[in-house]
């Protein structure tokens, strides 16, 4: 069991991070900013893959316009990205942001980000401060001669104390770099240091393969320690997959429930095609909640043996395919007809669960 980080609460829209509330996981839209419908299309993809929070970029006046339809129709709370422009975050916290996102050493200056705090304070809305290795002030990056964690730390707190000078501290804050291990020495600093939520990631991970792994090496090595509150494995592509890569990523660590597909590495004797079987499960199962552990085994010789852990499996053969209980088979079927039995079975065990 892992013991989690103690952290303040903070509401973003309907969804609280801190404390002892679920490790959130989050997305961010890239559809173009000013398109509604495709905004809408996309977020409403990613909340029925699991997501539980919403980014939405602000870079234009186009952008600021459509922010508020989106977020009057969005089944998500929305945060709203901002870089440069401190009237466009006031602008969508007007809009019915649920929490923005700043650099404060982007914005334009102490009396700039001074004016998006009063527009937080006023709507009763966070403010995510976003520190990164390709953001870290000149002074400090001087100081410490690259963007090390140590680096991204002090540029943190000297935000932190600038939020808090004015009285401010509904406050998530993250921090990123590119490379992992700098990522997780600056997210354990700073967990030491205070008790404000943190959002976690590795920030231009990289494509789905790439990024998948190395996100997973950082959040997971993360949360372990118990560090994170929220969540968002950063992917070039389709932003669905990065719910999937997340969800599977707090599976593993015990953090959140839902079906868990195994699926054996194959060899010589195996006689179907397991990955393709195993991705068919593993989009059968998506939507369900129910801590569901399924096995797709290449064959019978010992597949059920192996998978005894399993809930329930399937064990392939020539032409045929058996279906496996706590590694007792119990029926043996047609190829073609295994995965719709096996989707009987799952939802009957999924409802005998609640």
């Amino acid at each position: 069991m892992i013991s989690r980080k103690k952290t303040r609460e903070i509401a973003i829209g309907t969804v609280t991070i801190g404390g002892s509330n679920p490790v959130a996981v989050q997305s961010m839209t890239n559809t173009p900013a000013d398109d509604v419908e495709a905004t809408l299309r996309q977020i409403t993809e990613l909340a029925a893959a699991g997501c539980r929070i919403i980014r939405v970029a602000v870079p234009h006046q186009k952008a600021v316009k459509a922010f508020r339809r989106i977020t009057e129709q969005s089944p998500l709370p929305v945060v709203a990205d901002i870089h440069f422009q401190a009237s466009y975050a006031v602008a969508a916290i007007e809009a019915g942001a649920d929490k923005v996102r700043i650099n404060p050493g982007n914005i334009g200056g102490k009396e700039k980000v001074a004016a998006v705090v009063d527009a937080a304070k006023a709507a009763g809305v966070p403010i995510r401060i976003g520190v990164n290795s390709g953001s870290v002030e000149h002074d400090i990056l001087a100081k410490h001669g690259s963007p090390t964690s140590s680096a991204l730390v002090e540029s943190a707190r000297r935000y932190i104390a600038m939020m808090e000078s004015f009285s401010f501290d509904n406050l998530v804050l993250s921090i990123k770099a590119s490379d992992v291990l700098t990522t997780i020495e600056a997210c354990r600093m700073l967990s030491d240091e205070c008790d404000y939520p943190q959002h976690i990631g590795i920030t231009e991970s990289g494509t789905v393969r790439s990024g998948t792994i190395r996100s997973s090496v950082g959040l997971g090595t993360l949360l372990a320690e118990g560090i994170g509150d929220t969540i968002r494995v950063s992917l070039s592509g389709d932003p669905v997959r990065e719910i999937y890569a997340a969800k599977e990523v707090l599976k593993s660590l015990g953090l959140a429930s839902g079906p868990t597909v195994i699926a054996c590495p194959t060899c010589g004797r195996t006689q179907i095609d397991v990955a393709m079987l195993a991705e068919k499960v593993e989009a059968m199962v998506a939507g369900i909640t129910a801590p569901v552990k399924i096995a797709v085994m290449g064959c019978v010789v010992n597949g059920p043996g192996e998978a005894r852990d399993a809930d329930i499996g399937i064990a392939g053969g020539r032409n045929k395919a058996q279906i496996f209980v706590k590694g007792e088979p119990v029926e043996t079927l047609p190829y073609e007809r295994v995965l719709e039995s096996l989707r009987q079975r799952i939802n009957e065990m999924v409802n005998s669960m609640q």
